[in-house]
């Protein structure tokens, strides 16, 4: 039964739509452990989200979600997962928009064991699903710890120094242009036609940004050893803590070079800023995350439809410096904190990544 946006007034039990809780609201129509099954949605065929989900305690269900309870024999969180992994594309009716029909949702068939293994296979799966939430709110605890503190160990405006120090640093930052700290540049044009499967690394601002997010893109390219070789003679090569910058598309996202792996990238697309020591690489890259080089960026970007940050803007960009001292214990932390985000992450991959059996 839905409740209009507008009409709804708001409270603490959860109000359930087609993928899960939408709002939460002051009264509850259920008070039991139920199935819900979306009626319609993208995610019936395209399976962004959760199709079929437990309920329990007190909640409200909207028109959007089919509302199933395992008769006597059956146990709820077994057919729920069994439901979950369900390809449901001979049982979509909807035309513009999926749709699973009341009618065909009792004709769907469920592959069942006996109660006592339902319960176990259950019991399990619930473990699992607990385990992913766990982490998911691991992870999501520690990026707000990681925003939180970025914004107050890094100086905000026109401020000199940050909130928060470590202990022993008293002395103010140091305002500079990474322009007149370091060659900012690009390399040699590479053609489409160069592209190959294997070889050297072959970076695009996309790749860059995949990375940002902890992803690796399912069509990674490479270039001949040959033809890095050749370019690398006229634009030299990537060195240990060179800080590798988007230009185009989704700008300002950074990619530390971290180890003495050949590495190649798309010019124009990419910036290349030759540290050469001048910067603790880690602190470096946190510093491309932080609010001063972002607002720089965005604001140098320019307001057409595709923004672009180039080479001129990037020898412009400002940073804040501290010594270096400063900028290692600083890129120490945050390495520390992005560690244990992918820690939860890469665990609540492990766990998702259990296949399904055949239900």
């Amino acid at each position: 039964m839905p409740l209009e946006e507008g009409k709804r007034e708001k409270g603490s039990f959860p109000y359930y739509g087609a993928s899960g809780i939408v709002d939460y609201v002051a009264g509850y129509l259920f008070d039991e452990e139920l199935i819900l099954l979306s009626e319609d949605g993208a995610n019936i065929t395209d399976r962004n989200y959760p199709v079929c989900f437990l309920a329990s305690g007190k909640y409200w269900v909207n028109n959007h979600a089919h509302v199933l309870k395992a008769k006597s024999g059956y146990d709820n969180n077994f057919i729920c997962n069994s439901m979950e992994r369900k390809d449901y594309t001979n049982y979509n009716t909807g035309m513009a928009m999926p749709k699973l029909n009341q009618e065909v949702c009792r004709r769907i068939p469920v592959a069942c064991p006996s109660f006592e293994e339902q319960k176990l296979i259950g019991d399990y799966l619930r473990s699992l699903d607990n385990l992913i939430t766990l982490h998911q709110r691991k992870y999501d605890k520690l990026v707000k710890v990681k925003k939180a503190m970025l914004e107050k160990m890094f100086p905000k405006g026109d401020a000199k120094v940050p909130e928060i120090r470590f202990a022993g640093f008293t002395d103010a930052w140091e305002q500079r242009k990474l322009g007149d700290m370091m060659n900012v540049t690009s390399v040699k044009r590479i053609h489409q036609s160069d592209w190959t499967d294997s070889g050297i690394r072959f970076l695009r601002a996309r790749d860059v940004v995949a990375a940002a997010k902890g992803e690796e893109p399912s069509d990674l390219l490479y270039i001949s050893k040959e033809k890095y070789e050749e370019c690398s003679a006229l634009s030299g090569k990537v060195a240990i803590d060179d800080l590798l910058v988007t230009g185009v598309g989704t700008i300002g996202i950074p990619y530390l070079i971290s180890n003495s792996e050949p590495l190649y990238f798309k010019d124009g697309n990419i910036i290349w800023f030759q540290n050469c020591g001048k910067i603790n690489g880690k602190f470096f890259y946190y510093s491309f995350t932080g609010e001063q080089i972002q607002s720089f960026i965005k604001d140098s970007a320019g307001i057409g439809t595709v923004g672009t940050y180039t080479i001129e803007s990037g020898k412009k960009t400002p940073i804040l410096l501290p010594g270096i001292e400063e900028q290692r214990k600083l890129g120490a932390f945050f390495t520390g904190l992005d560690n244990l985000v992918t820690l939860h992450q890469r665990k609540q991959g492990i766990i998702n990544s259990i296949p399904p059996w055949n239900a």
